[in-house]
């Protein structure tokens, strides 16, 4: 937990350094585009490898404010605020392998804001026209993480039941996960005038489970019975792939 803060608060003066420091033109704008976060976890289920990591992935969309600063010519960096959308929805299954039903399916929505760092370098190959790198930390942070399950049976009546992880009614059940998430990003953009297109991928750095033991976890350590160091350690990392287009609707010079 010290190391998460640590880095945090790392990555927070990255981000007041790189506003602060710029001495050459800075610009503001915004962006938009299509985001898909993997939740990269292994299992609870003790029939299951230990270490084998499951892909879960939610499509959506990103939104944000970014402040684009160059500090000498071509080497400079990109801050920002995200808003992240997420959401995926399983196929109808049959809860019993030899009937058809009852059935049912999931729907896994989040959302999520990011404050992120890119430290980057634009070579220029004509008149404002840049090939750009870039890399850097994001820190995340979910503010819902939610679970709808949907049954149907044979006469097509649905119910459902709506999980959410941070918000549990229970006061003895408590999140699974931890609301914040600490990546690293790597990626390349093309940008002409005021327009710009930026692609790249995150690597989690932490894991996402907020207990290291899956005995710990109020809801399925039951099946450890009072085992609590069974050895099944709880194993991850959420990831991030994006692309993302933006306008500069101020620009300065110095």
């Amino acid at each position: 937990m010290k190391i998460q803060k640590h880095f945090i608060l790392a990555a927070l003066l990255l981000a007041a350094i790189s506003v602060s420091a710029q001495e050459g033109s800075s610009a503001i704008g915004v962006q938009f585009g299509f985001a898909q976060t993997d939740y990269r976890l292994n299992s609870w289920d003790p029939e299951a490898s230990p270490t084998e990591l499951t892909n879960i992935p939610l499509n959506g969309f990103k939104v944000g404010l970014v402040w684009d600063a160059t500090f000498i010519k071509g080497f400079g960096s990109m801050v920002g605020l995200n808003y992240t959308f997420g959401t995926s929805t399983s196929k109808w299954q049959s809860v019993n392998e030899n009937m058809l039903f009852p059935q049912v399916k999931e729907r896994v929505t989040y959302h999520q804001g990011e404050i992120f760092v890119d430290w980057q370098y634009k070579f220029e190959v004509a008149g404002d026209t840049y090939i750009i790198l870039y890399t850097g930390p994001s820190i995340q942070c979910q503010f819902a993480l939610s679970t709808t399950v949907y049954t149907r049976t044979a006469d097509d009546k649905e119910t459902e039941l709506k999980i959410n992880s941070f918000d549990y009614n229970d006061a003895d059940m408590r999140q699974d996960y931890k609301r914040l998430n600490v990546t690293w990003g790597v990626g390349a953009g093309f940008q002409y005038d005021r327009f710009y297109i930026r692609g790249g991928y995150d690597f989690g750095l932490i894991n996402p489970y907020k207990y290291n033991n899956f005995a710990d976890i109020p809801e399925i350590g039951y099946i450890y019975g009072d085992n609590h160091d069974s050895g099944r350690y709880t194993r991850g990392r959420i990831d991030q792939w994006q692309i993302k287009l933006g306008f500069f609707f101020a620009q300065f010079d110095k």
